[in-house]
């Protein structure tokens, strides 16, 4: 209430009216002078509560002789009321601000970690990691892999004795996912971004020497909704690894990644959108791609995003996600400089008991795309399928890289303006 009463406070300061009488209070004794005023209707009536009368002249109030009640419904409705301005006002500066120490991360990584802007019309949120291995069984092939251990965090890695280096392992679903089992939808952020009871995203630390770090923010949602093109939905998978990834040098940041489908954009820090000094990422409807603004963007073409397209994502500013707030942290040692593999060449330590084995998984998570003739499989739209392959993990994502952009054979182009 106490806050309540400050936030009033500033309202009618930035009005021009005279709370001077205010100062020196704590917050309960301005709830309290507040909640007096207003039974006297001095609030109601727009009149000085220091002058301890009714300004005859005025009939805009109501006289408190048998009104308490009224007055007290009429300070509850504006306490709602300012609560929710409070919210859109101050929240994303809330969450902004609300940072954690964590032993062994830096701290201005945690300082500039990304804030997630998810879609207004998403429907899959970010996903607890764990509950990703609860939920399915490794498969190859299609057919469930019988000497496999009961697969925990703590040692899902096991699963790389199988399938050439855990290459052909699938984490199948347990049941149909056609039915759309309530554990593919995720976990919708609370009021501070945070998915509760959800671990929903991995803090990689790659520290490269001379003062050059990069930092990974891997994002986990349980499904992907894939793109509708001329009325057929393509791209769907179970499981569902995106990212940020922000360079530092000496503890400055100097450019952003975002991670699309199979390639991404890069802008420097200083022309992304930030609340406070945190980058903003927006996760595209569905797909969970991250881009730098709002809109529509196609990505027909790979590192090209038009405003209009076949294949079009879109953004919005729906729910703000802090996946800081629900994360596994790790620090990740170079042990190869080879730079044009996507696969891991460095060795994973876990902060704070985070499981490393969930990291050095190299399979997939996620089922196989389903055969041709799967009744749960639609006929091909010229090649292109509704379900297919789950993604590989956080190892897979050219952790060890040269430029800010993943060495996969795309030019890395680092905008200084935002584009689509």
């Amino acid at each position: 209430m106490g806050k309540m009463a400050e936030v009033w406070q500033k309202e009618q300061q930035v009005r021009g009216k005279d709370v001077s009488y205010l100062d020196g209070m704590d917050g309960n004794q301005k709830y309290e002078r507040c909640l007096h005023e207003l039974e006297k209707g001095l609030l109601v009536r727009g009149e000085d509560p220091r002058d301890g009368v009714v300004n005859s002249n005025t009939n805009a109030g109501l006289p408190r002789l048998g009104w308490d009640w009224y007055y007290k419904l009429m300070y509850a409705a504006g306490l709602l009321l300012l609560c929710w301005w409070y919210g859109l006002s101050m929240g994303s500066q809330m969450i902004a601000e609300e940072r954690t120490e964590v032993e062994g991360v830096p701290q201005y990584v945690l300082d500039y970690a990304p804030l997630v802007y998810l879609d207004t019309g998403e429907a899959y949120f970010p996903s607890d990691i764990d509950s990703q291995i609860d939920n399915t069984h490794p498969e190859i092939n299609y057919t469930a892999i019988a000497e496999a251990p009961s697969l925990t965090p703590d040692n899902l890695s096991l699963l790389n004795n199988f399938g050439d280096s855990g290459k052909y392992v699938y984490l199948t679903s347990n049941v149909d996912v056609t039915t759309n089992p309530a554990w593919l939808e995720g976990v919708v952020p609370d009021a501070d971004g945070e998915t509760v009871c959800a671990t929903s995203a991995a803090i990689i630390v790659v520290d490269k020497g001379n003062g050059l770090v990069d930092a990974f923010y891997m994002y986990f949602y349980a499904f992907n909704k894939g793109t509708t093109v001329l009325g057929q939905e393509l791209g769907d998978h179970i499981g569902d690894w995106e990212h940020n990834m922000i360079r530092f040098l000496n503890g400055v940041p100097q450019a952003v990644w975002y991670s699309q489908h199979s390639n991404g954009q890069a802008f420097t820090y200083e022309a992304v959108e930030k609340i406070g000094i945190r980058p903003v990422s927006y996760s595209a409807n569905g797909t969970h791609a991250n881009f730098a603004t709002i809109g529509s963007h196609d990505h027909t073409i790979p590192g090209i995003n038009l405003p209009t397209g076949l294949l079009v994502d879109t953004t919005s500013k729906g729910m703000l996600w802090d996946p800081s707030l629900s994360a596994y942290f790790y620090k990740y040692t170079i042990t190869s400089s080879n730079t044009g593999t996507s696969a891991s060449t460095g060795i994973f330590e876990g902060l704070l008991g985070a499981p490393v084995s969930i990291m050095e998984f190299n399979g997939r998570w996620g089922d196989k795309q389903f055969a041709e003739g799967d009744p749960r499989q639609p006929e091909a739209f010229f090649g292109f399928w509704k379900f297919v392959d789950g993604p590989t993990g956080p190892a897979d994502k050219y952790l060890v890289r040269e430029e800010v952009c993943p060495g996969n054979g795309v030019p890395c182009v680092v905008r200084n303006i935002l584009v689509p």
